[in-house]
C-alpha cells in the first residue's frame, strides 16, 4: 500500500487554488501567495502579533506591500482581506495579526 503522496496533495490544491489569491482594493488588484514555504512561514512566526505591517510586506512583497500603502485601508478592511485568505486558502494566520494596530 502507496503512503500519502505530497507531490499529488499539491498539485491537487494548487489546481483548485491557482498559485495566488488575488483581492481588489479600490482599482487595484493584489496577490497573495496560496501556499507557504517554511523560511516564510518562520519569518512569520518571528514576527510581533501587532506587526500588522510586517505580515502584510511578507505576504505581499516589497512592491506590492508599496502600491497597498498608498491606499488608505483600515484595520478592519486589512481583518477582512485575512479573514477571506484564511478561509479560501486554509492559511489561519491568527485572529490577532488583522485586529491589532500597525
Amino acid at each position: 500500500m502507496a503512503g500519502f503522496n505530497v507531490n499529488a496533495a499539491r498539485a491537487q490544491r494548487l489546481e483548485a487554488l491557482g498559485r495566488a489569491w488575488t483581492f481588489e482594493l479600490d482599482e487595484d488588484s493584489f496577490e497573495l501567495p496560496t501556499e507557504l514555504d517554511r523560511t516564510v512561514a518562520h519569518q512569520l512566526r518571528a514576527l510581533d502579533d501587532n506587526d500588522v505591517d510586517g505580515l502584510l510586506r511578507l505576504l505581499l512583497g516589497e512592491q506590492q506591500f508599496a502600491r497597498f500603502g498608498r491606499h488608505a485601508v483600515t484595520m478592519q478592511d486589512i481583518g477582512a482581506i485575512l479573514e477571506a485568505y484564511g478561509k479560501e486558502t486554509g492559511l489561519g494566520l491568527g485572529e490577532d495579526s488583522a485586529s491589532v494596530s500597525s
